[in-house]
């Protein structure tokens, strides 16, 4: 006994529920981007260390991505879903810093609220090319 596939969503439901998505993961992408920079650049004592180092050490990763993301590229958001776990990962150890609970709590917040959105932007996504390659190959079908 085999399972019949699942019909997928219309394109009505898709559309808005992509538009939601995509602008969390983009909320949370700038917020987790302002926060590493205000805290490292204005607020971290950084022990002598150049300020400008620490924030490009710590802003390139995510700036490799910015151009996908700016754009809306499916591919990009859901690499980007892989690396932003090194972030989730330096902002819970950064809770557990006394005086920097907070800027670990931001960090966490953002990279969160960007994995989420991310991940159900890119499923969205690609429903909704499913969706509009199975419209199209309708239309072609002879008969």
């Amino acid at each position: 006994m085999s399972r019949a596939d699942k019909p997928l969503p219309t394109l009505d439901y898709l559309q808005p529920r992509i538009r939601a998505s995509r602008v969390l993961a983009a909320l949370g992408y700038y917020g987790l981007l302002a926060c590493l920079f205000i805290f490292n650049a204005f607020i971290d004592d950084l022990h002598g260390a150049n300020p400008v180092v620490i924030v490009s050490v710590l802003l390139l990763p995510l700036l490799i991505f910015l151009p996908g993301i700016a754009i809306g590229h499916i591919r990009t958001h859901a690499w980007l879903c892989f690396a932003i776990n090194l972030y989730f990962i330096y902002g819970v150890q950064t809770s557990f810093v006394p005086g920097k609970q907070v800027y670990g709590g931001l960090l966490v917040a953002t990279t969160v609220l960007y994995f989420l959105a991310a991940l159900v932007y890119v499923r969205w996504s690609y429903q909704a090319q499913r969706v509009r390659n199975d419209a199209v190959s309708a239309r072609h079908q002879p008969g």
